[in-house]
């Protein structure tokens, strides 16, 4: 029996962001230098000056936190194999938690590099709009079954908007409901009820005005195919063509993040270890949550892509 494990790629989305991510890598590698460079250039401000010094409330706003994220996601990557060899294993699949899914597209060559940093760029751009035109937030319920939380969901006209492992649900839409979901949850047998820090009602259907901004912006982008299958964010299913890409971008605006199911069809699929690469371990502990027996590991700063050479 082989006990050669598949491994899939994982990448962080907003929230995983911290002022000085990347400087270790820039101080380190002449290729990230060069990348953010090209991340400064492609949306046209010092980018990398904010997620290198801040300050915090600057990096937080949605449209700086998802162009940092994919720069950093990417330079992690990048630094990783030019230095890991053999010992960075090539990907079975790639996966990225909502934002995440845009880092993916560069890593498996759907887009180049400054493209990915410019559209997400332009997508915290508008989902931040379309949060100034219909005021909306997002709670985490942690602790209650997913079908009791849809029921809650459909009285306060609310949705379910991350699945991302057993027990731990968020749910967005306009912010007056979403504090009703959150005290008939409680009420319900949830352990927790925490609002999250974000500027509007992400993967809710308030976000169709950023869908609208998206589709113009994304007509005019060339989509390759995936050289890995990238699991879809809406279906937790493999996208393995450039226009399935650009249908899902648009998509996973309005829809729920199916993380669960996602790590739960790799797992199915014989993967075994999950690298995160990029800022935090936020995904290594949804993971471990959902398949306990899966090798983590997490490539986020320069320590541990320098630890790549040595074993």
């Amino acid at each position: 029996m082989s006990d050669i494990k598949k491994v899939a790629y994982v990448f962080p989305g907003q929230g995983a962001q911290t002022v000085g991510m990347g400087k270790d890598l820039y101080d380190s590698f002449d290729s990230v230098k060069t990348l953010f460079k090209q991340a400064d250039e492609a949306v046209g401000f010092p980018l990398s000056k904010i997620f290198f010094e801040g300050p915090e409330e600057e990096l937080r706003k949605t449209s700086n936190a998802q162009p940092a994220l994919v720069a950093v996601s990417i330079a992690c990557l990048r630094a990783a194999q030019e230095v890991g060899g053999k010992n960075l294993p090539a990907p079975a699949f790639m996966a990225g938690h909502s934002l995440g899914e845009y880092t993916a597209l560069a890593a498996a060559n759907v887009l180049d590099f400054s493209t990915v940093v410019f559209l997400a760029k332009e997508r915290g751009r508008l989902m931040y709009e379309a949060g100034m035109k219909t005021p909306g937030s997002m709670m985490a319920i942690i602790g209650l079954d997913e079908a009791i939380l849809a029921e809650v969901c459909k009285e306060t006209n609310t949705m379910v908007a991350n699945i991302n492992s057993p027990g731990q649900l968020v749910i967005s839409g306009a912010t007056e409901n979403i504090a009703k979901a959150g005290e008939m949850a409680k009420a319900k047998g949830a352990a927790r009820a925490l609002p999250l820090q974000v500027s509007g009602a992400f993967h809710s259907p308030l976000m169709q005005p950023a869908v609208d901004g998206m589709t113009q912006i994304l007509a005019k982008v060339t989509f390759k195919d995936p050289i890995v299958p990238i699991i879809a964010n809406v279906t937790a299913q493999p996208l393995t063509s450039g226009s399935q890409i650009r249908e899902e971008l648009l998509k996973q605006l309005c829809s729920s993040v199916q993380w669960q199911r996602s790590v739960e069809y790799m797992v199915g699929q014989g993967v075994g270890k999950f690298i995160e690469i990029g800022p935090g371990k936020v995904l290594a502990g949804l993971i471990k949550r959902i398949s306990r027996e899966s090798e983590m590991v997490n490539i986020g700063d320069a320590n541990a892509v320098k630890g790549l050479a040595g074993s």
